[in-house]
């Protein structure tokens, strides 16, 4: 017996760019998740290649795996995992948007346009961006989520997968320094509301060769979790 295959047609809006002339890895990350299961539970994404901007793309749903081509090339593949993302720890709100900061990107930002982390307007962009928390080895930044990011049913999982992605890079970069999302495994545990105030916080968790590794999390002013995501990033040669 065959399984039918549901396909729709994506195509990426300029502004949820990354790198220059492609999609921000975060934002494809939460959208793969929410076509394969809404993101309520563990979803790891595969990036195989770049996911061009303002081009259509085939997104295709085959049992357990929702896919993204462009023609007969795999772009992005999504699967379930049998995880429960817990993230790297709370860092209150305050403690969070006085880490900004220290955002090594405000020395030298090599996409300075990305959707999540970039250095664009308030409400165009996402202006997520972490420093150091002074003491251990995390990260942290304070977001303010703008209602221009929200949709009928509130701020969507591809918003929450773009503020879950960039951080984790940041984790581990410094000035002028970067890399390219291979993988990202996302949860959404509870719902974001716009106009709401969350801590973003980050860890990086390992390095193997041009592999880096890291953890991170949204969390509500109590300390509550609200979405996790581990990542793989692959350094340039």
């Amino acid at each position: 017996m065959t399984t039918a295959a549901l396909q729709t047609v994506l195509t990426v809006p300029q502004r949820f760019r990354g790198p220059e002339g492609v999609a921000n890895g975060g934002w494809i990350a939460g959208t793969m998740a929410e076509a394969l299961n809404g993101g309520r539970s563990a979803v790891e994404v595969t990036l195989h290649a770049p996911t061009p901007l303002e081009t259509e793309l085939r997104l295709e749903h085959v049992a357990n795996t929702v896919s993204l081509s462009r023609g007969d090339d795999l772009l992005v593949e999504a699967i379930p995992v049998a995880e429960d993302l817990k993230g790297p720890g709370f860092v209150p709100f305050n403690d969070a948007a006085r880490a900004e900061a220290g955002f090594a990107g405000l020395k030298a930002h090599p996409f300075a346009e990305c959707f999540a982390c970039g250095l664009r307007e308030p409400g165009d962009g996402l202006r997520i961006f972490p420093g150091p928390v002074a003491g251990s080895d995390l990260v942290a930044a304070g977001w303010r989520v703008p209602f221009t990011v929200a949709g009928e049913d509130g701020v969507p999982a591809s918003i929450i997968g773009a503020v879950l992605d960039c951080i984790t890079g940041w984790a581990h970069f410094g000035p002028g320094e970067s890399a390219l999302l291979g993988r990202l495994a996302v949860q959404i545990h509870r719902r974001v509301h716009p106009g709401g105030r969350y801590s973003v916080v980050a860890r990086p968790t390992g390095r193997d060769g041009r592999k880096m590794f890291g953890e991170s999390a949204i969390y509500e002013a109590d300390g509550t979790l609200v979405a996790a995501a581990r990542a793989t990033w692959i350094a340039p040669r």
